[in-house]
């Protein structure tokens, strides 16, 4: 796996799920493309990475967990999100209401056509251009995310709830996670200060 990255954060949890540690297994350092050469050669058993390796080891392996499996019984996800300064968000209330309408209504088309969403359409062709991939990658990884409603956002598995809320633990578990790595120095007791529905609930309320 690559080091210090995601699949890095979610490996260690499924591994300590299955009541295991790093210490249990030989766990390699490897960039994706340096993991699918060694998958290739029968070099490593197994493999936590993203697409499009992950589809290339596919082919010849067995899937035996996801990233959104253990989110799910741990709690802990990891996800993409939009980071905006306070203090120019409340001075532009306005347009941050739209641009998470903007952001939903996105959202929403691809949860009803996933199939418009492929390398060979204009939204597919977006995607490749802003995420730097190949156009008939875009399939496949889409698949591999989750894109949750406004409402699903505003409940306690998102961005409600405050301390409590599965975003805010979702930060602190990964900065202590980067902490463990070395990348930061300290962490904070509570990510709350930084998890909000606020914009979700006007882009609600304005419809």
């Amino acid at each position: 796996m690559p080091f210090v990255s995601t699949s890095h954060f979610h490996a260690l949890l499924a591994l300590k799920k299955a009541g295991l540690s790093d210490s249990d297994v030989k766990v390699l350092n490897m960039r994706p493309a340096e993991i699918a050469a060694a998958w290739a050669r029968g070099d490593i058993d197994s493999a936590y990475v993203w697409n499009p390796v992950l589809s290339k080891i596919e082919a010849n392996g067995k899937v035996i967990t996801t990233s959104g499996k253990i989110a799910s019984q741990t709690g802990l996800a990891t996800f993409d999100g939009f980071v905006v300064n306070s203090d120019w968000a409340k001075a532009n209330p306005q347009f941050m209401t739209s641009f998470v309408k903007i952001l939903a209504k996105g959202d929403a088309d691809y949860r009803a056509h996933p199939d418009q969403w492929v390398g060979t359409t204009p939204q597919g062709k977006a995607v490749a251009e802003v995420s730097g991939g190949a156009p008939a990658e875009v399939k496949e990884s889409l698949a591999l995310y989750q894109f949750p409603t406004p409402q699903q956002q505003m409940s306690a598995e998102w961005l409600g709830g405050g301390k409590t809320s599965g975003a805010a633990k979702s930060l602190l578990a990964t900065a202590n996670f980067l902490k463990e790595q070395k990348t930061l120095q300290s962490t904070l007791p509570d990510y709350s200060t930084g998890v909000t529905d606020q914009y979700i609930k006007s882009a609600l309320a304005a419809k």
